[in-house]
C-alpha cells in the first residue's frame, strides 16, 4: 500500500466562527460541514502564532516561529529576510517520495536565499509572494524555467488556486502527494468572483468564504471521481483568527490580540474516508505545529531527530479519538510568550489596550476554559493552586524560548507596519 496523499487548504484570516461546522449562522458552508460530518474536527486547534507570517512558519516546519527568526510581525515586500534555508518543512521531512507543490500565498521571504519556495523542498510554486494586499504583486509560476510573472486577477485568486491545485493532483495521481494549498480568502481586500456569487448574507466577506466552500466541495468530489478519496487526508484550517471582519465565534478579541484564543484558536477538519471517524469531534489540545510530525508519521516516515520540535504527533488523535499529546499550547505576541494554555487553564500574561502593549505580570488572569471560553473571568482568586502551577509554566516557557530571539535580527517593518499587520 502506497502512502497517503495530502491536501492541507490553509485560509486566510478566516474565523472559528464562520463556518457552520463550529456554530456559525450567517456564512453558509455546506461542504466544509459535510466534510467535517464524514471526517474528524478538531475544536481545540490553534494556530501557532496570531498573524500570517509566523503562523505559516510554525505550520511547514513543526517550530515555533521565535526558533526560526521569523516571530516579529510579518514580512513586508521590502524586507529581505526569511525562512533559515536549512530549516525542515513538511516537503523535505516527506522526501523524495512525494511530489510536492506550494499553491496560493507564499509569505516566508521573496529574496535569495529564501527565495522561490523550491529552496524549501517543493517541486512546484503558483502563487504570491506574500499578501495581496501588499505591492509590488505579481502571480509567479514555476511551470516554467525561469518563473513567469503575470498580473493578479483578485477576484479570481480562489478559482485559479483550487483550479491549480487539482490540476497538480490529476497529474501526479500516480505517485503520493502533498499539496499546500494557502489561499488568500478571506484576507482583505474583499473582491467576490462574479462567476461564483451566492448572495451570501455575510456581503462580501460572507461571498469570498462562500466561494472556498463551493471550491472545497468540487476538490472533494474530484477526489472522488479519481478514486483518490481513501488515499488522501484533506486538511482545512486558518493562519489565524480573523481581521477586521469575520466571527471568532465565542472566543475574545480577534487576528493580532496579542494572548486572546479569538486571534489563535481556527477552524481544523481533516478529512479521508474510511481511514478517519466520520463525524468525529475532538477537543484535544492541538496546533498547526502538529501537522509535520503527524503527515510523518501517517506516511510511514520515521520521526525527526536532528532537531527539536514544538508540535507532536496528532495522528492518535484524528485515527482513534487519543488524548492530546500536549501538556501545554504556548502563545506568542511577537517574540514574547503571551500566554499559556492547558486543557482545563489559560493563564494569560499580555494584552493591548489603545496604543499600549500591555503586560500583565502584576494582574494575574487565569481562565477556566471549561466553564469560560471567553476568557471573561478571571478565577485566579479561587484557584491560587492553579494560578501558581500556570504562572510557572508560563515563566518556564519565557526562559525557554524567548533568548532564542536574540540569535536573529529582527526584519525591520515599515513604520505602517502598525496598522497594517498582515
Amino acid at each position: 500500500m502506497r502512502p497517503p496523499n495530502f491536501i492541507v487548504i490553509l485560509a486566510d484570516d478566516l474565523g472559528y466562527g464562520d463556518l457552520g461546522c463550529d456554530g456559525g449562522t450567517v456564512i453558509r458552508t455546506p461542504n466544509l460541514d459535510r466534510m467535517a460530518a464524514e471526517g474528524v474536527r478538531l475544536s481545540d486547534f490553534y494556530a501557532s502564532a496570531n498573524v500570517c507570517t509566523p503562523s505559516r512558519a510554525g505550520l511547514l516546519t513543526g517550530q515555533y516561529a521565535i526558533r526560526n527568526g521569523l516571530a516579529h510581525e510579518v514580512i513586508q515586500p521590502a524586507d529581505t529576510t526569511g525562512l533559515p534555508v536549512d530549516a525542515l518543512t513538511i516537503p523535505k521531512a516527506l522526501g523524495e517520495g512525494y511530489a510536492s507543490a506550494l499553491i496560493g500565498k507564499w509569505h516566508l521571504g521573496h529574496a535569495a536565499p529564501h527565495w522561490p519556495p523550491m529552496v524549501y523542498g517543493f517541486d512546484r510554486f503558483y502563487g504570491l509572494p506574500y499578501s495581496h494586499d501588499m505591492k509590488p504583486l505579481s502571480i509567479f509560476d514555476s511551470a516554467t524555467t525561469p518563473m513567469t510573472e503575470s498580473k493578479a486577477d483578485f477576484a479570481k485568486l480562489t478559482e485559479w488556486f483550487f483550479g491549480q491545485a487539482t490540476a497538480f493532483v490529476e497529474q501526479n495521481r500516480e505517485t503520493p502527494f502533498f499539496v499546500l494549498l494557502a489561499l488568500t480568502a478571506p484576507h482583505i481586500p474583499l473582491r467576490p468572483n462574479p462567476d461564483d456569487l451566492t448572495g451570501s448574507p455575510g456581503g462580501a466577506y460572507g461571498e469570498v468564504v462562500e466561494e472556498i466552500d463551493l471550491n472545497v466541495g468540487r476538490l472533494l468530489d474530484r477526489l472522488k471521481a479519481l478514486g483518490l478519496d481513501q488515499d488522501t487526508m484533506v486538511i482545512f484550517t486558518s493562519d489565524n483568527g480573523p481581521w477586521f471582519e469575520g466571527s471568532s465565534g465565542p472566543f475574545r478579541d480577534r487576528k493580532g490580540g496579542s494572548a486572546w484564543d479569538g486571534g489563535f484558536r481556527v477552524p481544523f477538519i481533516a478529512w479521508r474516508p474510511g481511514a478517519l471517524p466520520a463525524g468525529a469531534v475532538s477537543s484535544a489540545l492541538s496546533s498547526n505545529l502538529d501537522l509535520l510530525p503527524t503527515l510523518l508519521a501517517m506516511a510511514g516516515r520515521g520521526p525527526v531527530s536532528d532537531r527539536e520540535l514544538d508540535g507532536r504527533d496528532i495522528s492518535g488523535v484524528l485515527t482513534a479519538g487519543a488524548p492530546s499529546p500536549h501538556e501545554e499550547i504556548v502563545l506568542f505576541d511577537n517574540a514574547h510568550v503571551a500566554a499559556v494554555r492547558t486543557a482545563r487553564w489559560k493563564y494569560v500574561a499580555r494584552s493591548y489596550y489603545r496604543t499600549h502593549d500591555v503586560p500583565l505580570d502584576r494582574y494575574p488572569l487565569l481562565f477556566d476554559m471549561d466553564s469560560d471560553p471567553g476568557e471573561n473571568y478571571s478565577v485566579a482568586l479561587n484557584f491560587p493552586d492553579a494560578a501558581a502551577e500556570m504562572r510557572a509554566r508560563l515563566e518556564a516557557a519565557r526562559a525557554r524560548y524567548e533568548p532564542l530571539a536574540k540569535a536573529f535580527p529582527p526584519h525591520v517593518a515599515p513604520a505602517s507596519a502598525a496598522d497594517h499587520p498582515d
